[in-house]
């Protein structure tokens, strides 16, 4: 049995996920959050089947404890003291490896990496690029070589699978010398998600990946779209960081700069203010009140016209996108929905691509009402294009990946 521990490390976060890779299957998973805050929460979740019991139950098992963690290496203790209060036991599902994911690798890192101090030193720098992310990611890596000394920790980076877009993809057009100097160019996004989702959905329809013309959806709190040609990511929404590309949670999206240049000059915000206002009070939120794409939905079927107008935004954005990648690509093959509301949003799948249907893209409702965990077809029959609806697993993928950078 291969094992992997999965570390997702935020700023004021821990995400964990004890992986048996050969079987694919979650083994534990926890959520360490509050820390340095006077009051810290941690949930630790074990499937029915983690840990074998005489009275089964098919409901997963959920502990959580309230307490200070001033820290990450403390946030690490706490998942250490749960993995031995509730299980599995770490002794008997030792991981063979730790993987990590890491926002921002630059152009630097285009395959999961063995840390080393230099790859530390060269995930620190690249922190500029990513300074809400890397720091906190590093800091990740830190506490848990602290912990699990004896193992080897690989970096899998969120923008490595974007390394294959090619120049005219990435580049902008500014001026080269600064762009050059400060490293200014398109990187991508959420790349982990998307090389699993590709490559599940070209197995799922019997098709060698190598033949595949897709585009992949991801739609969650943060969306990007990208188009895989071949297996490689061809284009791809996000750029220098995750703010450009569709309209989000709380992310604007695409804007014109000079939006920005306007709000500086007439309403007197701040460069730090411009940045929390696109960040964190756009996209849906700044749209509505509320990022949650359900609360919207709910709004919007009561009648709610700012809701209704919020949805539109949101389906127009993705919708334009679809076509231009379609473009791109010159041919298309399957589109997949993933992520939470990828996977979960019926009405933002068929308005995304209502009306395509001369570009062979045709919505089977009845399919696209259906819920269900599992990847599934929501095309009609005739369809040129498959549609479906895939459930990333970005976690599995950093275990295969994290295997691979071992050898194993």
């Amino acid at each position: 049995m291969s094992v992997v521990l999965v570390i997702n490390s935020g700023s004021s976060s821990l995400k964990y996920q004890l992986v048996d890779a050969d079987a694919e299957r979650t083994l534990a998973s926890g959520l360490i959050e509050r820390i340095g805050e006077p009051l810290g929460r941690a949930v630790h979740t074990v499937p029915w089947d983690a840990t074998p019991s005489v009275d089964r139950i098919d409901a997963p098992s959920e502990s959580m404890r309230e307490l200070a963690i001033p820290d990450h290496a403390a946030a690490f203790r706490v998942m250490l003291d749960a993995f031995a209060e509730h299980g599995p036991s770490l002794e008997r599902n030792a991981p063979v490896a730790v993987g990590h994911r890491v926002v921002h690798g630059g152009k630097r890192f285009f395959e999961p990496t063995i840390v080393n101090d230099l790859v530390k030193i060269n995930i620190d720098d690249l922190a500029e690029l990513a300074p809400l992310h890397n720091p906190a990611n590093l800091e990740g890596i830190e506490a848990a070589q602290a912990v699990f000394a004896d193992v080897p920790h690989v970096a899998v980076f969120d923008t490595a699978f974007h390394q294959t877009l090619p120049p005219e993809a990435y580049t902008y057009a500014i001026d080269a010398e600064l762009a050059e100097k400060y490293r200014v160019r398109r990187y991508g996004f959420h790349g982990t998600s998307h090389k699993y989702v590709s490559e599940r959905a070209a197995e799922f329809i019997g098709r060698p990946l190598e033949e595949v013309a897709q585009l992949v959806l991801h739609l969650g709190n943060g969306a990007s779209i990208t188009a895989v040609e071949g297996g490689r990511s061809v284009e791809t929404s996000m750029g220098l960081t995750p703010l450009e590309g569709l309209v989000m949670g709380s992310r604007s999206g695409d804007l014109d700069p000079a939006v920005l240049f306007h709000l500086h000059r007439r309403a007197g915000l701040s460069l730090d203010e411009l940045d929390t206002l696109l960040n964190k009070h756009s996209g849906l939120f700044g749209m509505t009140g509320t990022g949650d794409m359900r609360d919207v939905l709910e709004r919007r079927a009561a009648g709610d016209e700012v809701a209704a107008l919020a949805f539109d935004v949101y389906v127009h954005r993705l919708k334009g996108y679809v076509g231009a990648y379609y473009a791109q690509l010159g041919r298309l093959d399957v589109i997949s929905f993933t992520a939470g509301v990828g996977e979960n949003a019926a009405p933002v799948r068929a308005a995304a691509l209502a009306g395509l249907e001369r570009l062979g893209i045709e919505i089977d409702a009845e399919r696209n009402a259906e819920r269900s965990g599992e990847i599934r077809v929501i095309s009609t029959d005739a369809s040129e294009v498959t549609v479906l609806v895939v459930p990333t697993n970005e976690e599995l993928e950093i275990a295969r990946e994290t295997l691979a950078a071992i050898g194993r």
